[in-house]
């Protein structure tokens, strides 16, 4: 646990706008999450929409080159959009470098024939649709994980709890992650305590959740939570900048994600949508060194997770059946 009497972090603005008599009131201790990453540190970042060896390939240069730190890059295609040798390429560089690997498992909702999806409701969105769908992502789970990829993004309840199941039979190795993507984050704490319970190692929450929103969750889970601090615009195009010290004070364990808003999308991709892929690659890791001086100009910096950490520590689960 961090000691959240600790005297906050300056905030933005905050002596010049004391001396003009608009001084904020003071940060109730209250609100602050009183979990962290196993090993230490509140916060960990993510650079997400890595869509293969390539894109990869630029991440890993630039966060170099600008120095930000890495604890995990994902990718949004699907592990079905990748090659193995593919595959094996992403896992040996990101391993090398001590940074977990998230591939996206299986079909979705949103790009199979369901036509509810395209409709003002939605339908059913991103999830898996039928029986079939629900073993092409069991399929990429294996698949995945047999080439050494350790953490799984997925969009439907159903599979999540499949892959956990599956993963405490020795299916799936037994330090596989699993990651809820932001398509389907829950909005509540008895929404996201359930994701928990299910199987969910860390969750992503919509990014238009409000600071209040997070302190709600955080007094029911202390699992480790996903942000986006700038988001797609098909997620909002929300920028939370000026705001990620104290997402990360109510929020804590949350790993920062670095999005990139006014692009166009690039799921699912290929080789026709390359140049704007290396492009929007290069833009969030620079996205992301913007996040980090803020955070540093405001004294909040400090107790960022050691690089490598991966795991998110003791966690609450329904129980199995036999």
């Amino acid at each position: 646990m961090t000691d959240t009497s600790t005297p906050a972090a300056r905030r933005p603005g905050e002596q010049a706008l004391a001396a003009l008599g608009l001084g904020a009131p003071a940060l109730d201790p209250a609100d602050a999450s009183p979990h962290t990453f196993p090993g230490g540190g509140r916060w960990r970042t993510e650079i997400p929409s890595c869509e293969g060896p390539e894109a990869l390939a630029v991440v890993l240069a630039e966060s170099a080159r600008l120095d930000v730190p890495v604890h995990r890059i994902s990718q949004g295609s699907g592990v079905w959009m990748l090659t193995d040798a593919e595959i094996t390429e992403m896992v040996e560089a990101t391993a090398v470098r001590g940074i977990e690997l998230c591939l996206f498992t299986g079909p979705r909702g949103t790009w199979d024939i369901g036509g509810s999806t395209r409709s003002d409701s939605r339908g059913a969105g991103p999830r898996a649709r039928g029986h079939d769908a629900v073993a092409g992502c069991v399929e990429d789970a294996v698949r995945a994980t047999g080439l050494g990829v350790k953490c799984l993004l997925v969009a439907d309840e159903g599979v999540l709890w499949t892959l956990h199941r599956a993963r405490a039979r020795g299916i799936l190795p037994a330090d596989t992650t699993l990651k809820v993507s932001a398509l389907i984050g829950p909005v509540n704490p008895a929404s996201f305590a359930v994701y928990e319970r299910l199987g969910a190692d860390s969750v992503n929450v919509p990014s238009d959740l409000t600071l209040d929103h997070l302190t709600d969750i955080r007094r029911v889970s202390g699992a480790p939570m996903d942000m986006y601090i700038e988001a797609p615009d098909d997620l909002g195009g929300y920028v939370r900048m000026y705001e990620v010290a104290e997402l990360i004070r109510r929020g804590a364990p949350l790993y920062l994600k670095f999005g990139l808003s006014k692009a166009p999308g690039i799921y699912p991709y290929g080789h026709h949508l390359r140049e704007l892929t290396l492009a929007t690659a290069k833009e969030r890791v620079r996205r992301g060194r913007l996040a980090l001086d803020l955070l540093a100009r405001h004294g909040a910096d400090g107790d960022m997770a050691p690089l490598g950490s991966r795991l998110p520590g003791e966690l609450s689960r329904f129980a199995l059946s036999s």
